[in-house]
């Protein structure tokens, strides 16, 4: 079974300045990545490469969180997220304070590239 459509029913049910960062990010990740799916990794909506999961972009209680399933990814490209919150395999921020195109195409670079 494949699962579709997930990212889109989880941005539905957002509130639009959450939806808006966030559709953002998947677009620029779909840009890096144009072979990238929609589906689930670790329970989460994310795009997913080879059946891996590349990205998901989440709304918490207290920020938006974007997991590049890779902790190796967020310390390679550490230098494009000086003053965002990051630590092993998250990055936080606020939808008023989201991070930079170039952080999430460098992020999506790197782990496609984990991927193969």
């Amino acid at each position: 079974m494949t699962i579709v459509g997930t990212i889109d029913e989880y941005l539905a049910g957002l509130e639009p300045e959450d939806r808006t960062v966030i559709e953002h990010i998947y677009a620029v990740a779909r840009e890096v990545e144009p072979a990238a799916e929609q589906g689930k990794s670790y329970g989460m909506p994310a795009l997913t490469l080879r059946g891996k999961g590349l990205i998901a972009v989440m709304r918490t209680k207290k920020h938006i969180g974007l997991y590049p399933f890779s902790g190796e990814a967020v310390t390679a490209v550490g230098s494009l997220l000086d003053g965002v919150d990051a630590d092993k395999g998250t990055v936080r921020f606020q939808p008023a304070d989201p991070i930079s195109d170039d952080a999430v195409r460098a992020l999506v670079t790197f782990r496609r590239d984990q991927i193969g």
